[in-house]
């Protein structure tokens, strides 16, 4: 399940673009964590060199989150991206953190989980930077569980938006993932402000409405 439409969506698109972590190329597509192909990639990464955008995207995820997640006794973020803003928001709302590896490091303890959680049944909430079909946060998901933690929750800074297999990943999990913002948002916003040309933005919707088609075509 995904919990979208809120007031942040514009805001924090804008922010994205301010900070230039959108990026089209329709002649050369990107490779997402998935595997797909598409124009358009979102470099979530850059924000930590922004202060004043990261500290006011965090700002509104925290406020997001105390809104629509319920409790939360840890903040867990997933191996290597969703680690700083883990973090962050753990420092804006008072809360233990934790780190998930992708796999155990293959020394001392073995851990896959860094910090301290002693006691089973403690709600975590995961964050990393974003999501296309939500396949790679089961391992984080997985390792939360196996080690005892409760995860009902998951935060993005971005969601794509457009991949059926997001939402399906997702319900099946039992988490809800809430994000600030995604591409229907920052489309808007590009529009808005004159961020990229029309031709750009035509191609960018057309991937947005059928990314199978956009893909298909663009291999011939």
């Amino acid at each position: 399940m995904t919990a979208t439409g809120h007031e942040y969506a514009a805001e924090a698109a804008r922010l994205l673009l301010e900070t230039r972590s959108v990026l089209i190329n329709a002649r050369q597509p990107f490779t997402y964590t998935s595997g797909r192909q598409g124009p358009v990639y979102v470099d979530c990464r850059r924000l930590i060199s922004f202060p004043a955008q990261r500290g006011r995207l965090m700002d509104m995820g925290a406020a997001l989150l105390r809104a629509r997640s319920g409790r939360h006794d840890f903040v867990a973020g997933g191996e290597t991206a969703g680690i700083p803003f883990a973090a962050l928001l753990a420092e804006r709302m008072n809360l233990p953190m934790l780190y998930v590896r992708k796999k155990p490091k293959g020394f001392g303890r073995m851990a896959q989980i860094e910090g301290c959680m002693d006691d089973p049944g403690r709600n975590v909430l995961l964050v990393e930077d974003l999501q296309t079909d939500g396949g790679s946060k089961k391992v984080f998901i997985d390792a939360l569980r196996a080690a005892g933690a409760v995860v009902d929750h998951a935060f993005v800074i971005f969601h794509y938006g457009i991949f059926p297999a997001s939402e399906k990943n997702m319900k099946e999990a039992g988490v809800t993932l809430h994000a600030l913002t995604d591409w229907w948002a920052v489309l808007e916003e590009a529009r808005a402000n004159g961020a990229f040309d029309q031709e750009t933005l035509e191609s960018v919707e057309a991937f947005l409405h059928n990314p199978e088609k956009w893909t298909a075509r663009e291999a011939i």
